[in-house]
């Protein structure tokens, strides 16, 4: 198993029981807990757990800092933990105003079971119907949502006065809110980008890599970053496994082998593995490996409440009002628009960030309420991931549908003044994630497809690499389509999806995953 955030992670905790013999290899180590991981400017301007390194832009030549991380339980260490399943719809064909969001190769109902599965296991607090595009599912979330404290409470009854039909966000949060002294969540500002100090969100390593090393049969291997896979001499299946570990390199070799290193890592390492028998990389006789990258269209924007919000914990709102379409539109838009949720709150130093000319950053904190708007973008072939000539990762990305983002946009500032909030927002650059651009990378997805036509995709539908018996990939890189909700949930569902797969093939069912005593 090569990486241990969402997908590894997951898909390692749901083979541990079968008894198999697991080596999960992450090319970080566990990322230390310290106090600095509540320090905005540890986090955001010394850029303390920065690792990945430097990528290139391949439209400018220009080198980046991504928002990658490499630590065991991967990207989860520092997101947001909203957990959406895709939109029952999202599944099928979609129109866009730039062109036709593919359909896949399944459909909601192959993914429900799982979605309510990986539900459970994340931990996640929600309510079912209120959210006016949820789709179907056949049990509840299986914790309450989280409350709102007063200043969103009252955002909630504004945005329902006007129109609006806001709903609590699905958060894999670890909070018992009815036993606070238990619980390991204790309602901090820090979700977004921060990892957690008191392990109280639902990250890869706490709900799954720790509880899966409990089993004798799965081993870890940390600070090892796999260089290159190797084919035997049929090509038909990965013979070696070459990583680096301590400044030496180290072969392995599985009966089975899951790429799991997130959607640019992945088709970066296909890309390298080239061979005679795998000329354009491995696995990639399609030419799609690398290719149809998407990472959403998003905007971090900080609005000002007329009234002060003194909230602390601030992420428990959303509105897909305007996710498939815009009911407010008065020129016949027949295009979906994306989605709105609240972000965790900024404080003096994050608004001084984007705001340096602020007189008082730390008023305008007092009255911040943080948002966050997702448009879908499409999968593009020249949106592309490959390899510099040093084997470094360089991007091509350039946005679609975007106009739809900036009429989303429109539609969030036009409910400033029912949201009792003045009339100019903040854009918030250089903190979460939005509207970075080509070093946004968090909900990267897209780049070694699934489906039934070799021709057309790089994996089957159970995620084997349709050139190879023995790899499979467990990450985003799957994805035919975007969809403008967080990636993560549907990465996780699709792991166990792919377990179960696996310990049907290999003979060895899973039993439930409680670790031995």
């Amino acid at each position: 198993m090569i990486g241990s955030g969402a997908g590894g992670g997951t898909l390692t905790y749901a083979l541990a029981p079968t008894g198999l013999r697991i080596l999960l290899v992450e090319r970080g180590d566990y990322l230390p807990r310290e106090i600095e991981n509540w320090d905005p400017r540890a986090i955001w301007l010394d850029g303390r757990y920065n690792n990945a390194g430097r990528w290139t832009d391949a439209d400018t030549g220009k080198r980046f800092t991504p928002k990658q991380h490499y630590y065991v339980g991967g990207n989860t260490k520092f997101y947001g933990a909203i957990l959406f399943r895709m939109r029952e719809r999202d599944f099928g064909a979609v129109a866009h105003v730039d062109g036709v969001s593919p359909a896949w190769p399944l459909d909601y109902r192959d993914f429900e079971p799982y979605y309510t599965r990986a539900e459970h296991l994340y931990q996640v607090h929600g309510a079912r119907g209120v959210d006016p595009d949820d789709p179907p599912s056949v049990a509840p979330y299986p914790h309450p949502p989280i409350t709102d404290e007063p200043r969103i409470a009252q955002l909630h009854a504004d945005l329902h006065k006007a129109g609006m039909h806001p709903f609590p966000l699905p958060n894999g949060i670890l909070i018992d809110e009815a036993r606070p002294q238990t619980s390991a969540c204790v309602r901090c500002a820090t979700c977004d980008g921060y990892p957690c100090l008191t392990n109280g969100k639902a990250d890869a390593q706490v709900v799954c890599v720790d509880p899966a090393l409990a089993f004798g049969n799965v081993t870890l291997l940390t600070g090892a970053r796999v260089d290159r896979l190797e084919a035997g001499p049929s090509g038909r299946s990965v013979e070696r496994v070459i990583l680096t570990r301590g400044g030496r390199r180290e072969e392995y070799s599985a009966d089975i082998v899951v790429l799991a290193a997130g959607a640019i890592n992945s088709a970066a390492l296909l890309l390298r593995s080239a061979s005679p028998r795998h000329p354009q990389g491995l696995g990639n006789s399609s030419g799609v490996v690398g290719r149809n990258l998407m990472m959403h269209n998003n905007s971090s924007l900080i609005a000002f409440s007329k009234i002060p919000n003194p909230t602390r914990f601030q992420k428990t709102i959303g509105v897909n009002d305007f996710y498939f379409g815009d009911p407010r539109a008065d020129d016949d838009w027949p295009y979906p628009l994306g989605a709105m949720q609240m972000l965790g709150k900024s404080d003096a130093v994050l608004i001084g960030f984007d705001a340096p000319e602020a007189d008082d950053p730390a008023e305008l904190a007092r009255h911040a309420l943080d948002f966050w708007l997702t448009t879908e973008d499409l999968p593009r072939a020249e949106n592309q991931v490959s390899i510099d000539h040093d084997g470094g990762i360089s991007l091509r990305y350039r946005p679609t549908n975007l106009s739809a983002h900036t009429r989303l946009r429109r539609r969030f500032v036009e409910l400033l003044d029912a949201m009792q909030c003045r009339d100019q927002v903040l854009e918030n650059y250089s903190y979460r994630g939005g509207r970075l651009g080509i070093s946004g990378v968090a909900h990267q997805n897209g780049t070694a497809r699934f489906g039934t036509d070799p021709r057309t995709s790089a994996l089957d539908v159970d995620c084997r690499m349709h050139d190879l018996d023995n790899l499979y990939l467990a990450d985003s890189s799957f994805f035919v389509s975007s969809s403008a909700v967080n990636p993560t949930l549907t990465i996780i569902a699709n792991a166990l999806r792919v377990a179960d797969h696996l310990s049907e093939r290999l003979g060895a069912p899973a039993r439930a995953a409680v670790a031995p005593v």
